[in-house]
């Protein structure tokens, strides 16, 4: 199922899911979003993601080894403890069934995040794990280009 599969079978929804997804992206830093997005997408394991969301860090200047060194980022000295703050809560909320290692995530969250960028930040988490999900639920793997192209297209629609 290509994306345009999905927009044509719920295309109301899809067009509220997609503004949604760019209203909260847009309410943070690009770069601890980028680090978010990549990073829930390696433990869901959805390619699609890992691949889309790498090519825009990289095109709004993300380095090459931040982005690498992201499924090890507690060990990289890359990253500043704002951001190390958003991948534990990025990584608690994507493996909550796993362990419950939420609330000390949450003390860190709370120590580098106003109350407003800590609901932003979670519903980021969940938008990014429910596009993780559609993706890899789908069998979906769209070139960075075409899901750019996607994204300018349903901004263009949820305007509309």
């Amino acid at each position: 199922m290509t994306a345009n599969d999905l927009f044509a079978a719920a295309p109301d929804l899809m067009k509220k899911w997609s503004a949604a997804s760019l209203a909260i992206a847009s309410s943070l830093e690009p770069s601890l979003i980028s680090l978010v997005e990549i990073r829930a997408s390696q433990i869901n394991g959805c390619a699609n993601c890992i691949n889309m969301h790498a090519a825009d860090a990289r095109a709004k200047g993300e380095t090459e080894q931040r982005i690498y060194l992201l499924s090890a980022w507690r060990e990289a000295p890359c990253y500043t403890d704002r951001e190390r703050a958003a991948l534990a809560w990025t990584e608690a909320l994507t493996r909550l069934s796993e362990a419950h290692t939420h609330e000390r995530a949450r003390e860190a969250l709370q120590a580098h995040f106003t109350t407003e960028e800590q609901v932003k930040l979670t519903l980021m988490i969940n938008i990014i794990n429910g596009w993780n999900r559609i993706a890899v639920g789908f069998g979906m793997f769209l070139d960075p280009a075409d899901a750019r192209s996607t994204a300018a297209s349903a901004a263009r629609a949820a305007a509309a």
